[in-house]
Order: C-alpha cells, then structure tokens, then sequence
C-alpha cells in the first residue's frame, strides 16, 4: 500500500478531478473504491515505490477521500487516515474525511483520530470520545496495540472561474509476481486441473 495526494483545478468540475489525480500520479489506473481496513500482514510502501508498481489500464482499489468546489477562496480539505496495530496478524483501519473550512492539520488529526477510533474499538482499547485526541493517543500509545496512526492530508483554497478538487488516497497494491510464486504449480478448478 502507498499512500498519495494531490490537487487540481479547471473549469470543468471533472476535469479537475482529473487533474487532482494526475498530481497524486494515480491517472491511469481503472480504480475500484474499497472500504477501509488496512490488511493483515500490508507492507507501506513510498509513493515513488507504489507508482512504479501499478500499471496503466489496472484494476486499483483505493481509499479514496475527495471534496470539489467552485467557490472562490473556498478552503477545502480532504484525508486519509490510517491505524496500524502492533500485531501483524491483526487488520488496521483507514478512515475517509473531507472537509470545508479546515487546514491540512485539522483534517487530517480528524481522520486520524477516526481510523485510530475504529482500531481501538476493535481491540478492545478503552477511551474517552470527550477527550481531546492528544489524550487518546496517549492512551492508545501506552496500550502497545496500536504501533502507529498517521494521515495523509491534501488542502486547497479555490480559485475564481474554476473549479478545485481535493483528493488523498491509501492504494492497494498486489504484488502478482509474490502472489505466482506462493501459488502451487497447478490447481485443481471443477475436477479440471490447470493454471491458475
């Protein structure tokens, strides 16, 4: 998994879009909108790393947040939070936020907060939801379950007679060549046997 970001601007409200995902170097991928759990035993990759791994025309799943707006000096924000447990056999979570008004911190401390929430919850972590979120990571640090919480945030403040959007995105990444190595040399597919 690598996780990216980008913004972008034109006239047309999906071409911007367009943009956006061209500046988080995830244009050329058929994209497929998954839910939010961080996989079992997922390592993190670098943008850099990730890019190079997909390849144009593939099915992609992605955690995606996005927010658009045509509203000029519109402040607009959108994350990608993520909650890894210490146990890696155990899932993580990753949670969406967008939002109007608030800068990259606020935005992404909110989504971190959520997907940090998720976990918690799922491990069985107690915690206050009236505390602030320096209280809870505290917490959740102190309970060695939860090894690391994180955000990527994208912001933007729009522009007059055009169109902005947002975007930041977890993808998912398979990496084949592992997968056919793992995979026996013929399987066994209604009484027929043959490849995979």
């Amino acid at each position: 998994m690598f996780l990216t970001k980008g913004v972008g601007r034109h006239k047309e409200k999906l071409a911007s879009f367009e943009m956006a995902l061209r500046d988080a170097g995830i244009q050329a991928v058929n994209y497929v909108h998954v839910s939010s759990i961080f996989p079992p035993g997922c390592k993190l990759v670098s943008r850099e790393q990730g890019i190079k791994m997909i390849k144009p025309g593939e099915i992609t799943f992605i955690v995606m947040a996005k927010n658009q707006t045509d509203e000029a000096h519109r402040l607009i924000s959108s994350s990608v939070g993520m909650a890894i447990p210490a146990d890696p056999n155990s899932y993580g979570y990753l949670s969406e936020h967008s939002a109007f008004g608030m800068t990259d911190e606020e935005c992404g401390d909110y989504a971190e907060d959520i997907a940090a929430q998720m976990l918690a919850t799922t491990l069985g972590i107690p915690f206050d939801e009236s505390g602030s979120w320096d209280e809870r990571q505290e917490l959740w640090k102190l309970s060695d379950k939860i090894v690391r919480t994180t955000h990527h945030t994208q912001s933007a403040v729009a522009q007059r007679g055009f169109w902005t959007t947002v975007l930041a995105a977890a993808v998912l990444i398979f990496d084949y060549e592992l997968i056919t190595r793992e995979l026996p040399e013929s399987r066994e597919y209604n009484g027929k046997t043959g490849q995979p």
